[in-house]
């Protein structure tokens, strides 16, 4: 639904993302707020931040495989673990960030092309397994890998970034390097829809037996499905090694694959605009619940502080439920609907 007046004469027109020049304003303003942000926050903030984008990259990995072709993946931690260890063993030889970031990521889309090659067969529940497969798979082998392999238990260490004579140390510096690549994946993960793989992938979601009867290869469909989503897993992953500066397996487990993909459930599985609501959304409730178990601690009230910090998951899965059962389609839909509102008033709705 767009306001009176506004029109298009081709279909690339209409399928713009910004489709009026206040949307492209407002855009603007939304990046000109997150480079300036620095400017008025301390550490604390920049990392909760750089945290929420390292995040914003997996799931946007999700909304690929999941949103848009219909293939359930509850490994997306295991894949962005791939990313993370690829990245740090990458670093030690020296090679630079521009060599490392897409070595990472297309190894991890090179080795969930193993796991897709079976899932591309079976749906539903069994998919759900297979997936699973990878996530319990993971520690696994990197455990039984030799130590000067990947690190075994103790883990691997990680170079700081460089980017010519700058070295990356500081929370500001990883918040504007976590912001770039963040930005990249976003007008990737938005225009994707656009395109013609973005088209096959939705027609083998809504229904794989007619795509394949107007020609679309649902078998490479499904199986590029889940390469294209662990691209975005792979680009996590080095931000995370980048970040951490040591990575360890216990870092990347099945609860973290969870909340990625209920963040995609709360936002909307079918947007990547809900990919960024979801996001935002539970980093604020899961820092607001931090906050307040925090100043409870600090009260001297140490064990209702402790058990708040238990109970941040409980509301966090409670976000997950009340999403399901009031609003299936996210809060990606939601913001459609209160925006139509605003465009149509004070004009009654058909």
């Amino acid at each position: 639904m767009l306001p009176t007046g506004i029109h298009f004469g081709t279909y690339a027109g209409e399928a713009k993302i910004l489709k009026t020049r206040r949307a492209g304003l407002w855009a603007a303003a939304l990046v000109a707020g997150l480079i300036a942000l620095p400017l008025a926050s301390g550490p604390y903030l920049l990392g909760v931040m750089t945290h929420m984008f390292i995040t914003l990259m997996a799931v946007y990995g999700l909304y690929v495989t999941v949103g848009m072709a219909g293939q359930i993946n509850i490994a997306q931690s295991a894949f962005v673990g791939i990313g993370a260890f690829t990245a740090a063993k990458l670093s030690g030889y020296g090679l630079p960030v521009w060599v490392i970031v897409p070595a990472a990521a297309l190894v991890t889309g090179a080795i969930s092309v193993l796991f897709a090659l079976p899932a591309a067969r079976v749906k539903g529940f069994y998919l759900a397994l297979t997936t699973l497969a990878a996530q319990v798979m993971f520690p696994i082998v990197i455990l039984a890998l030799p130590m000067d392999w990947l690190g075994g238990l103790v883990g691997l260490s990680v170079e700081p970034v460089r980017l010519g004579g700058l070295t990356l140390t500081t929370p500001l510096h990883y918040y504007y390097f976590t912001l770039v690549l963040a930005a990249v994946l976003t007008v990737a993960a938005f225009n994707l829809q656009r395109s013609r793989f973005g088209r096959s992938l939705m027609a083998v979601r809504d229904n794989d037996v007619v795509a394949e009867v107007m020609g679309i290869p649902v078998f490479r469909t499904k199986i590029l499905a889940f390469f294209a989503g662990s691209l975005f897993a792979g680009v996590a992953g080095a931000c995370t090694a980048y970040v951490l500066q040591f990575v360890t397996v216990s870092s990347f487990t099945l609860f973290a694959s969870v909340w990625y993909l209920g963040m995609l459930i709360v936002g909307g599985a079918h947007s990547a605009l809900g990919a960024v609501l979801g996001v935002v959304f539970i980093t604020l409730v899961q820092e607001g619940l931090h906050g307040v178990a925090n100043k409870v601690v600090q009260a001297g009230a140490a064990t209702s502080g402790g058990m708040l910090f238990a109970l941040t998951s409980i509301a966090l899965g409670g976000c997950i439920l009340i999403a399901l059962i009031f609003e299936p389609r996210g809060l990606a839909h939601r913001w459609h609907v209160l925006r139509t509102a605003f465009q149509l008033w004070p004009f009654p709705r058909s």
